[in-house]
């Protein structure tokens, strides 16, 4: 499995940004059990953004506070985030991640990130 993260660069604060992750190697991402954003600020851990789940439940950490949406849309196997709002504190790596449940385990896959950058 394959994930190719696109859309970040630079935007003033109040600006808007649309996120998208192309995923690769599976027949169809109704198959994930869950998608989500997560992102990393230079010397921070990695953390949650938004995450939506096989059968669509979404979750957002409670920064968010309603500006973004996490979407997928199964047709073209892609995860979205729409980021409207943005301050600076959300500069930051982004990346998006699908997680896996089986029988014999789970299994996490990774993109390479896009760097989102919000200039005050």
């Amino acid at each position: 499995v394959q994930l190719q993260a696109s859309g970040g660069g630079l935007v003033q604060a109040g600006g808007s940004l649309r996120l998208s992750c192309a995923v690769s190697g599976i027949e169809s991402i109704a198959t994930v059990n869950v998608m989500g954003w997560y992102r990393q600020a230079p010397g921070q851990q990695r953390e949650l953004v938004a995450r939506i789940s096989s059968s669509r439940t979404s979750y957002y950490a409670n920064f968010v506070n309603g500006r973004f949406t996490i979407s997928k849309d199964r047709a073209k196997k892609t995860l979205y985030l729409q980021m409207n709002l943005l301050q600076p504190d959300a500069t930051a790596v982004h990346y998006c991640n699908a997680y896996f449940v089986r029988s014999l385990g789970e299994k996490h896959f990774w993109g390479q990130g896009t760097q989102v950058t919000v200039s005050s």
